[in-house]
């Protein structure tokens, strides 16, 4: 029997390299590792605990200068696969004059090589103590089928289910499909991350209190919607608790939602 300690958080997810304007011009860029659960797989490993990940990664300089990344950040590679034609997913990210981002531009040149259900391997989900999933991989048909086992796999070893929404429309065939498509998942999540346009994408509506109270037929234990400037409002076993934050004058918002699925009063108090 595999001891708590000895467990790690699964993470399953496309890597992005990220190139981030420097300047509100937008036209010189800095490289950054990217991607919504490699940005959680590596802050998870950060604080302390132990973080696998399930992808796939190439073998040109971008999944050579990711694998570095993953590595310094102590990121266990271990389920990850190798295939020497994937390019992993480049993102161009601009800065509003607000400085807020605005993903701009993705480029995906390998998208039909993925994971597929056979891939995975039924070891490390015994090994784990929550998986983690996001919307952001689920246009695709073989990725789909891919996190539907995760979760198959997760629920037969009693694994606490982690689920981002991550919802990006204009990768999907329509709005309808990915609302359907995330919605399909919720019974089965335990904690659901997502942001206040999320919900009301979801819901079909944008009045917070009447898209929480249609969330609630899924009986996620517990919700964590982040609303920017405002905070995070946490809903734990049906009851509410608002958590503001410290204001601050923003650089770059990119990867600041994956941050609130990394942190302490999150899910990963689950895996110690």
């Amino acid at each position: 029997m595999t001891n708590r300690q000895d467990k790690h958080i699964l993470i399953y997810g496309d890597i992005f390299v990220d190139y981030i304007a420097t300047d509100k011009t937008n036209t010189k860029f800095k490289t950054f590792l990217g991607g919504a659960t490699i940005n959680v797989a590596a802050g998870v490993s950060r604080l302390g605990a132990k973080s696998s990940l399930i992808t796939v990664i190439g073998d040109d300089d971008d999944s050579n200068f990711a694998v570095n990344e993953l590595e310094t950040e102590g990121v266990d590679l271990t389920y990850a696969l190798r295939s020497p034609e994937k390019k992993v997913n480049r993102v161009y990210v601009h800065l509003t004059p607000e400085r807020d981002r605005v993903f701009a531009n993705y480029i995906d040149d390998t998208p039909d090589l993925q994971v597929q259900p056979s891939d995975l391997d039924e070891q490390a989900f015994r090994q784990a103590s929550i998986l983690h999933i996001c919307s952001g991989t689920m246009f695709h048909p073989t990725a789909l089928a891919t996190t539907k086992r995760a979760v198959e796999l997760a629920k037969a070893n009693d694994v606490f289910l982690s689920l981002d929404t991550n919802v990006r429309p204009l990768r999907w065939e329509s709005e309808d499909i990915c609302r359907s498509t995330i919605l399909s998942f919720l019974h089965q999540t335990d904690l659901l991350k997502l942001t206040e346009e999320e919900l009301a994408f979801l819901m079909k509506e944008t009045d917070v209190q009447k898209a929480l109270a249609g969330l609630a037929v899924y009986n996620i234990p517990v919700v964590m919607m982040t609303m920017g400037e405002l905070g995070t409002l946490a809903v734990i076993e049906g009851k509410q608790h608002h958590v503001g934050v410290e204001p601050i004058e923003p650089v770059d918002t990119t990867g600041a939602g994956d941050a609130v699925h990394c942190g302490r009063t999150s899910w990963t108090s689950f895996a110690w």
